[in-house]
């Protein structure tokens, strides 16, 4: 059991054998009996813990110097340092090389001492110039409790204190042996990943279990793709460990043909490793100064995946796919004219945003080097970082010549994601880039709208504002923010076939999301909500064609390339096109926002009921857990809130109206029903006995 004949006979091709019985004999003699009966215990509690340590951690300078082997008569290498950073030297040279420039500038924890490694145990990135590669091994120190190597000594002192503030004080040796990758599984795909994998800044192959939800709806959207056409090629750009495309390929199997690029070495070795482990052969395309590279078998089947090694952009310039996903660490804006160029006619490019801070208006001179946006912090700000990231797919797509589709917008804690169909020519590229506008958003009371179209300066732009809250107070009240995608978030069927895809293969944490979508998208309740479509439904339309789902004749499929046909449809779309659902609502409000001091509102489900009785549409929304999705005004949104609130010293009575002067105004402010007249018309002398309270709510009687 060599602890350092493997490390070393690389780096000083030096055949040095340590026993691991020799270490523990070194340590018995001078340890604390004490100390080492504790630190056996913590071994023996946990046998998934390796019991070797690294030979840069050492309890005192005498076992540094018994490893070196130091005698007079023969020159000996530092066990710490490559050959070719410290020649062999003889033993009292070799002791003050290990007292003065490891043993000094070591990091203590417990009676231990990490000192400082010169090993190839952490490579530094390397630089390339002209043809060659040049690397070189960086100094770093190897944690006594986690498995990380932490290049400075400060971060290694700071690495520690972490350690002790989380609790986690117990020494897990770590072998110099290459250690077992941790193997995740998720959706039935097993994949490796290194150490710190959820650290983008510590790992070349990062994973992140959180996300897992992302990629299961990434895998719906792609499911429905090749529902409608195969074999179609896929594209994950940024593979790091590859577990996107692994499920893709084990789920899709001959309906796709998958290609996972990554541009870092350490990747594509992960890549192709978790290939193997589950059982896929792997065609593997590696670019490098011109120089083709193919490893693998070259026949195309089910269970090969091409995996590339390439800059993101290099492949989408050099190669058409029907299916591109990115997913970058942070912004993805440096990669959509590249995604862009060679995209086929309705294929799909979904996008993952992780940069939340520019998004959500925590770093607003981000998002407008970035993406080119003035944004400020809102209810809404959510909503407002998905149409911030596909106004930036729009512009990206039209200049190519492409318009797009928007069939998915997700905003949540950790990303952004944004679905999106390709509609190539110019016409259409025209139309999606006139739906960027600004969005004139009031300060005051939040009320949003959408800048009117059109060139011409208007003389007072408040007055597009629904509220008068420059008109009651002084100053500038509202700010100017975009430009922003202002058309809808949702494709109804698109999203409805996604989640027949999540139900057949089983996506428990993806369906929840997708009810909610389908109801966002419609506008509707989750009581109204019904996974299957209507019979006149079967043929959803989409970029105004039709597509062919389960129940649909032959008759309604387009055939990619038949160009006749597709114009048929287009026309038959433009005329059944007041059939379908009308477009959601711009944006949402918060119910805890907007809810009145010093008085209970209702519950949720329920105000939802009674904004649906009023005559609006309504709907919960993913964005916020506590938001509405309606077309009703926020003067009317206030209304109808402050009237079915209860006083907070009545909480024991039972929810109900509370009368209002100007209730019998209800003409005015929506298409209300008759139950609600009756009740103003019974109740006319309590209206003028609480005249004075209508006076506490200024936006009431504004909106009366």
């Amino acid at each position: 059991d060599g602890v350092v004949a493997s490390e070393k006979g690389k780096s000083s091709n030096l055949d040095v054998k340590i026993p691991k019985s020799d270490l523990e004999t070194g340590e018995k003699g001078t340890e604390e009996e004490p100390t080492r009966e504790s630190d056996s215990n913590v071994l023996d509690a946990s046998s998934d813990y390796p019991r070797d340590k690294h030979i840069s951690i050492q309890r005192h300078l005498a076992d540094l110097e018994k490893l070196a082997d130091l005698r007079e008569d023969k020159k000996k290498p530092c066990p710490l340092c490559p050959e070719e950073k410290f020649k062999a030297c003889y033993g009292h040279k070799l002791r003050r090389h290990l007292q003065n420039l490891h043993w000094k500038v070591s990091v203590e924890f417990k009676g231990y001492r990490m000192c400082i490694c010169h090993l190839p145990c952490r490579p530094v990135k390397p630089n390339v110039v002209g043809d060659q590669a040049l690397s070189k091994m960086g100094a770093h120190y190897h944690c006594i409790i986690c498995s990380a190597t932490i290049a400075r000594r400060t971060d290694m002192i700071g690495h520690m204190n972490r350690h002790v503030n989380k609790g986690e004080t117990e020494s897990r040796f770590i072998t110099v042996r290459a250690p077992t990758n941790e193997v995740v599984k998720e959706s039935a795909t097993d994949v490796q990943v290194l150490p710190n994998h959820s650290t983008p800044q510590k790992t070349d192959s990062y994973f992140n279990p959180r996300m897992k939800l992302n990629r299961q709806l990434i895998f719906c959207a792609l499911a429905v793709l090749a529902a409608e056409r195969k074999p179609i090629e896929c594209l994950d750009a940024f593979g790091a460990t590859g577990i996107m495309g692994l499920q893709w390929a084990k789920h899709l199997r001959s309906s796709v043909k998958v290609t996972i690029n990554d541009c870092n070495e350490k990747s594509v070795t992960i890549i192709k490793e978790n290939c193997h482990l589950n059982k896929m052969k792997v065609k593997l395309n590696i670019k490098e100064g011109g120089n083709d590279g193919t490893v693998g078998d070259g026949e195309d089947n089910a269970d090969t995946i091409e995996v590339t090694k390439m800059d993101a952009n290099v492949i989408m310039h050099l190669r058409s796919f029907d299916f591109i996903h990115l997913d970058p660490f942070g912004s993805s804006v440096n990669y959509l004219d590249s995604a862009f160029r060679n995209v086929r006619n309705l294929g799909i490019v979904s996008l993952t945003s992780t940069d939340t801070g520019s998004l959500y208006a925590k770093a607003q001179h981000v998002a407008l080097r970035h993406y080119g946006c003035n944004i400020v912090r809102t209810e809404y700000y959510r909503e407002l970082a998905a149409r911030i990231v596909i106004a930036a797919v729009t512009r990206a797509a039209a200049r190519c010549n492409k318009g797009i589709e928007v069939l998915l917008a997700v905003a949540l804690e950790h990303f952004v994601l944004v679905v999106v169909r390709v509609l190539r020519g110019p016409s259409t590229a025209d139309n999606s880039a006139k739906k960027i506008r600004h969005l004139i958003h009031c300060q005051w009371c939040e009320e949003r709208i959408f800048q009117k179209e059109g060139n011409m300066v208007e003389e007072n732009p408040y007055q597009q504002l629904p509220c008068d809250c420059h008109g009651s107070m002084p100053g500038r009240t509202a700010v100017l923010l975009g430009p922003l995608w202002s058309g809808s978030l949702f494709n109804t069927g698109f999203l409805r076939r996604m989640l027949l895809e999540a139900v057949q293969y089983s996506l428990d944490e993806a369906q929840p999301l997708l009810k909610t979508l389908v109801c966002e998208a419609e506008c509707t309740t989750l009581k109204q909500f019904s996974t299957h479509s209507p019979g006149d439904e079967n043929k959803q339309e989409e970029c105004g064609v039709y597509i062919k789902t389960s129940n649909t004749s032959a008759e309604s499929y387009v055939v990619p390339g038949k160009r006749k046909g597709e114009e048929a449809l287009r026309g038959a779309a433009k005329r059944q096109k007041a059939e379908h659902s009308t477009e959601h609502p711009a944006f949402y409000y918060n119910v805890h926002r907007h809810s009145i001091r010093g008085m209970n509102m209702p519950k949720l489900n329920k105000f939802l009921n009674y904004l649906s009785e009023a005559g609006y549409r309504v709907s919960r929304t993913h964005f916020d857990p506590m938001g509405v999705r309606t077309d009703a005004p926020l003067a009317q949104f206030k209304t109808v809130l402050l009237k079915y609130s209860t006083p907070t010293y009545a909480v024991g009575q039972a929810e109900g109206p509370v009368h209002l002067p100007g209730d019998d105004l209800g003409e005015e402010e929506a298409p209300g029903t008759a139950e609600t007249k009756e009740e103003d018309a019974e109740c006319p002398e309590d209206d003028k006995s609480r005249g004075a309270s209508a006076e506490s709510h200024p936006a009431r009687c504004a909106a009366n």
